[in-house]
């Protein structure tokens, strides 16, 4: 396998950090990590150092101060990559509801002449676990109306677990992604598409948090829904 990096944004994340760093090293895969902390007033950044010195060439961190966004932390986080040459990016959440196990999968999509892979709930054999009713009909919604707008072709549009193939960021102005919320996901999903690169969903079963607390809110939300009309229509 060629280089892989995980980019993995990080705000209050103490109760999840350790746990998911273990389960990241002792994956079976050649992987680097970057976490991008975001001023975490609970400590995470001070566990991810204590880490760094035991797996110093494989767990990186990028301190901000404050709470700058999703979208702005990916996109430190890639800037950074193409820096130093990873051949495949991945992102994912801190939160365990991407399995890390999952990985593999999508680096392997990638490797298989696929452009962008997208860990997606919605396609053939993917699940969600542990959401209200509600949650799931307004993530479906959300794929239906983006598709309607977009002509995406992707069930899972706000999905967050994704390996992007080096080309695919080396070929988008990052500088001029405008959003920083879930809206994020959608837009670089629609500006791959639009320069001509492969997506391919890949099915995994996400499961809601169990420790620490959900960054949604109803900003994100509306992002997310006039984001699109921005997309299309600018």
């Amino acid at each position: 396998m060629n280089s892989a990096l995980v980019i993995i944004p990080t705000y209050n994340e103490r109760e999840n950090i350790e746990k998911m760093i273990l389960t990241l090293m002792q994956l079976d895969l050649p992987i680097h990590v970057l976490f991008v902390d975001d001023g975490s007033p609970d400590g995470t950044a001070a566990v991810i150092q204590s880490y760094q010195t035991r797996y110093s060439d494989r767990i990186h961190l990028i301190q901000r101060k404050g709470k700058l966004g999703l979208g702005t932390a990916y996109i430190a986080g890639f800037q950074w990559a193409l820096e130093r040459k990873y051949d495949f990016i991945c992102e994912m959440d801190c939160d365990f509801s991407h399995n890390p196990k999952d990985l593999k999968r999508l680096i392997e999509a990638c490797q298989n002449n696929v452009d962008v892979a997208v860990g997606s709930r919605y396609t053939r054999g993917g699940s969600v676990v542990n959401w209200p009713l509600h949650r799931k009909w307004m993530s479906k919604g959300a794929g239906v109306y983006v598709n309607c707008v977009l002509g995406l072709g992707v069930k899972d549009a706000t999905a967050g677990f994704v390996c992007f193939k080096r080309k695919v960021l080396e070929n988008l102005d990052l500088d001029k992604i405008q959003f920083v919320g879930y809206a994020f996901q959608i837009e670089m999903k629609y500006r791959a598409k639009q320069k001509g690169f492969t997506i391919q969903e890949v099915a995994i079963e996400f499961v809601d948090r169990v420790l620490g607390q959900s960054k949604m809110s109803l900003n994100i939300f509306n992002e997310a829904f006039l984001g699109v009309l921005k997309m299309r229509f600018h």
